[in-house]
């Protein structure tokens, strides 16, 4: 519980003494702009502390623990099956992915500036993080795919229904109105046929 307050203290004294009057055109320009800051507002005085932060950094320094061998695992990750939509979604934004690999496992993992979207060992999407809320990243080539696949299913779906002679060259199949001329039929839209 102690870490934790002090984690809300330092968000809180961010939040009045640091966020006001700023825009940031992205994370990176939010951690320059915070950056510059803190050179400034690590060498003012701090009465709790009893000096400047920037004067006690060594001290801090020398008290920490050293670093574990490995570093820690940081960002996001997901294992899902990728959906017909060929998006999956991480964090509150959706990224396109290959749609060549729709039905298979992806595992997608989110840094905080990039997206890397894996299948079997393959990358088959990669985008910036995008900390936009509900935002929709696509990929053109990932479209460019998906509008080929469903031009092919259909071009295969059309052969497939299409009628074929023994020899394999397809059967043209004729409207229902050319035989009934043919035949000298006239259609009564009321329901009744009148023959010549």
């Amino acid at each position: 519980m102690q870490s934790k307050g002090l984690v809300e203290r330092t968000n809180g004294y961010l939040e009045t003494s640091f966020l006001p009057g700023r825009r940031f055109a992205s994370p990176a320009d939010f951690n320059d702009q915070l950056g510059d800051w803190l050179v400034r507002a690590n060498s003012r005085t701090v009465r709790s502390i009893g000096g400047r932060p920037v004067d006690l950094l060594a001290t801090d320094r020398a008290a920490m623990l050293p670093l574990p061998p490995v570093a820690p695992r940081t960002g996001l990750t997901s294992r899902v099956r990728l959906g017909r939509d060929y998006y999956i979604r991480l964090d509150t934004a959706d990224y396109s992915v290959d749609p060549r690999v729709i039905g298979k496992f992806v595992d997608a993992t989110a840094t905080s500036d990039t997206v890397t979207v894996l299948c079997d060992g393959q990358t088959v999407a990669a985008h910036q993080r995008s900390w936009a809320a509900h935002a929709v990243v696509t990929d053109p080539a990932h479209t460019a795919t998906a509008k080929a696949m469903r031009q092919a299913l259909a071009a295969d779906r059309a052969c497939r229904h299409a009628r074929r002679h023994a020899d394999g060259h397809p059967v043209t199949l004729r409207a229902l109105p050319d035989y009934d001329a043919l035949f000298g039929v006239d259609f009564d839209p009321t329901g009744t046929e009148n023959q010549p």
